[in-house]
């Protein structure tokens, strides 16, 4: 039995797979101010021209450049391994594996992106990436980028999570970046918000805020703004994920799985996975295909499908996807990578679509889940991760009530070794159960109200 399923270096994929040219039902565009589609200059102040042009891409494959290529090495090809000690733990007749992406110098999958986007930036002539982070995965992986491609890398941090989460911090000095709390007094965003609201948590929407207001405003033009998750350039770069799943998948004979999980906050380690695996279904592959969220902030399952702001100040376009509010501030739960309002518009229209099949799990369950895997498989996951270990898991034991021998995949998408206190939470019962209560929701839509309707296109077909 192979527990680790490995790929010699000469067969990383050398294309990224882009899903866009292959929707069944295209998206629906993004929009400026004024209600019209946004042109890919009006993105130019914030995203170098040259990821622009992969933001707007309906090419299907898109070339892997050497250079990011030879930085990708490091740890690229991820280990694809089975879960045989959980599958015997759990006595189930499914076989689950898990792509493992938390080999990434940074612990995550946030790196497959990082690099590229920083190298991109590099080449276009920036000197300087602003960003936010939730739980600090994704700051710790554009400072190693930009440590090796050469460039200054200023991030925004949730307040909640700056405070749960100081080793993230220090990572992202050790590389070189610069790290503050948001909301900050650094930018009229982030002032305004502490004026109305001193006490708060802050949320990815406002960090975004503050990150977007310092690229814009830098009189030198040297700096952009750099996004871990969410838009279709980082979706892309994810899917190295999936590629590198499915060629090892099949080394051991098996041409699809059954179903494939990962947690969603942004939409970025689950697409990574997913996408290859979606043009599969697309073509007629009976796969069930779930992206897992937490029940405090139920974008997928509960939020309606609109038009709204990727960030709190209203400085992004309009993007139509499935959203609480960008005025959304979620509870301070510990997975703070999966707080965000919105999601990917790519997974948003797969969903609609009816490609991805949704499901939201407690926090609870999930450190319980969490625990099983740490006493069984041996690592401790991450809070984000521990959704698609708790999905991986139910979807076990309905293997075994069914009776059926079925193969899961799943997305490690990174380690829990910074992450400790939520852990420490959970295992002193200070962690409760949390379900985002309607009236929040009654508030999504009064804050969604003024904005143009966003049709929910699809062919029906799934």
């Amino acid at each position: 039995m192979d527990r680790k399923i490995l790929l010699n270096e000469q067969d990383i994929p050398k294309q990224w797979y882009n899903i866009a040219a292959d929707l069944p039902t295209p998206m629906l565009p993004p929009l400026g101010p004024d209600g019209n589609p946004v042109s890919p200059d009006m993105l130019a102040p914030v995203f170098p021209m040259n990821l622009i042009e992969q933001e707007v891409s309906t090419e299907r494959w898109i070339d892997i450049p050497e250079e990011v290529l030879d930085i990708l090495y490091r740890w690229r090809p991820a280990p694809l391994r089975r879960a045989v000690y959980l599958e015997r733990f759990l006595d189930t007749p499914a076989k689950i594996y898990y792509k493992d992406e938390s080999t990434s110098p940074a612990g995550s999958h946030k790196p497959n992106t990082s690099v590229p986007q920083a190298w991109y930036n590099k080449q276009f002539g920036i000197e300087r990436l602003t960003t936010e982070t939730g739980a600090g995965q994704w700051g710790s992986a554009l400072s190693f980028a930009c440590s090796l491609i050469g460039l200054e890398c200023k991030v925004f941090m949730v307040r909640i999570s700056f405070d749960q989460k100081p080793f993230r911090k220090l990572m992202m000095q050790v590389w070189g970046g610069n790290c503050v709390a948001s909301p900050s007094e650094e930018t009229n965003a982030g002032r305004k918000i502490l004026e109305e609201m001193p006490d708060t948590p802050g949320s990815l929407g406002i960090a975004i805020s503050e990150a977007i207001e310092q690229a814009v405003t830098d009189p030198s033009g040297k700096t952009r703004y750099s996004l871990g998750s969410v838009l279709n350039h980082v979706m892309l770069h994810q899917t190295i994920i999936g590629l590198e799943a499915k060629a090892q998948l099949k080394s051991v004979g098996i041409d699809k799985p059954d179903v494939i999980i990962g947690c969603a906050g942004g939409g970025s380690n689950f697409a990574g996975l997913a996408f290859p695996f979606t043009q599969d279904k697309i073509n007629g592959a009976e796969i069930e295909i779930i992206p897992c969220e937490p029940t405090a902030c139920p974008t997928l399952t509960r939020a309606p499908f609109a038009y709204d702001f990727g960030d709190t100040a209203c400085t992004t376009p309009l993007m139509a996807m499935y959203t609480l509010g960008h005025a959304f501030v979620p509870p301070p739960i510990h997975a703070g990578g999966l707080r965000y309002h919105g999601m990917s518009p790519l997974v948003c229209q797969c969903v609609v679509e009816g490609l991805h099949n949704p499901r939201a799990i407690d926090q609870v369950e999930c450190y319980e889940a969490a625990l099983t895997w740490a006493r069984t498989e041996g690592t401790i996951c991450a809070p984000e991760t521990s959704h698609a270990v708790a999905c991986a898991i139910q979807e076990a034991k309905k293997a075994k009530e069914e009776g059926k021998e079925k193969t899961i995949l799943f997305n490690y998408s990174g380690h829990g070794l910074m992450d400790l206190k939520g852990y420490e939470a959970y295992l002193t019962g200070k962690l409760a159960p949390y379900y985002l209560p309607d009236e929040e929701l009654a508030k999504t839509e009064e804050c969604l109200k003024d904005y143009p309707p966003a049709e929910m296109r699809k062919t029906g077909k799934w």
